[in-house]
């Protein structure tokens, strides 16, 4: 005896406005996400070449500290000297207790020093973590 199986019309009449909705949605998210993000990479510093170089696998809490080709420092768009940058990292120390990764962003034609300030105004701060960003060579 076959058993009849009667399929239902509520599968055809699903909308699909609210998955639309959710898509939109998404997309604003990541595009003021991507906006923000491109911001801390505003200043034009050109980096040093690295061989070597290798992108992150995941995604920490960071602060980018670019120094241009004269040796100022600069967080986000806003010129600070050594002293309040001290602040910020030390600030940033204490939101992000044992997490927070600070990124030095240095033009190749600046000298070293400002460079090593910043590592020792980490190591002042309690940052471990600290990096000088690179680039690939071109070519």
């Amino acid at each position: 005896m076959a058993v009849q199986i009667r399929k239902s019309r509520a599968t055809g009449a699903l909308s699909l406005t609210p998955l639309i909705d959710v898509v939109f949605l998404l997309l604003i998210f990541f595009l003021v996400a991507t906006r923000f993000e491109e911001e801390e990479r505003s200043l034009a510093v050109a980096l040093p070449e690295a061989a070597e170089a290798a992108p992150l696998t995941a995604r920490p809490r960071e602060i980018f500290v670019n120094i241009d080709d004269q040796g100022r420092y600069f967080v986000g768009r806003d010129r600070v000297d050594a002293q309040r940058l001290l602040q910020i990292l030390r600030q940033a120390a204490v939101n992000n207790p044992g997490r927070q990764r600070v990124g030095i962003r240095a033009d190749r034609r600046c000298r070293w020093q400002p460079i090593v300030t910043v590592m020792d105004l980490c190591n002042k701060a309690g940052i471990r973590d600290y990096y000088v960003m690179t680039k690939e060579p071109e070519g």
